[in-house]
């Protein structure tokens, strides 16, 4: 399975892991969970979420310095994907480049892979 962070976005997520620290954080651990979850206009939207409680069937991969945690659901639509972050006047944030996409949301928030329904299955 291939997350791909670009260097401003291993930054910013090693910024927030940072930020997050508290003593009774297993810091071993810690890192960031990315997934795919329904929703949006076309049936996905992108989720990133700070963990330091992997999961059992959690697929995980070293970016830099940042854990990345992909749950074995998501894993399929995010094979490949590149992360970016970027900042601009209009519009701020973490930005995804999946090649796993058919179609996308007018907002950019959302996105449609292949011939799936909007429950999460991987495409095959």
């Amino acid at each position: 399975m291939t997350v791909i962070l670009t260097e401003k976005a291993e930054f910013r997520l090693r910024a927030f892991l940072r930020g997050s620290a508290t003593e009774e954080t297993n810091n071993a651990t810690k890192g960031i969970r990315i997934l795919v979850k329904d929703g949006g206009c076309n049936g996905y939207e992108y989720g990133i979420e700070i963990t330091s409680k992997p999961q059992p069937d959690d697929v995980v991969s070293q970016q830099g310095n940042v854990l990345v945690y992909v749950d074995t659901k998501s894993a399929p639509l995010l094979e490949g994907v590149v992360i970016d972050f970027v900042e601009g006047v209009m519009d701020s944030g973490f930005k995804f480049s999946n090649p796993n996409v058919t179609d996308t949301c007018g907002c950019g928030k959302s996105f449609k892979a292949g011939d799936c329904s909007p429950k999460g299955v991987p495409c095959s």
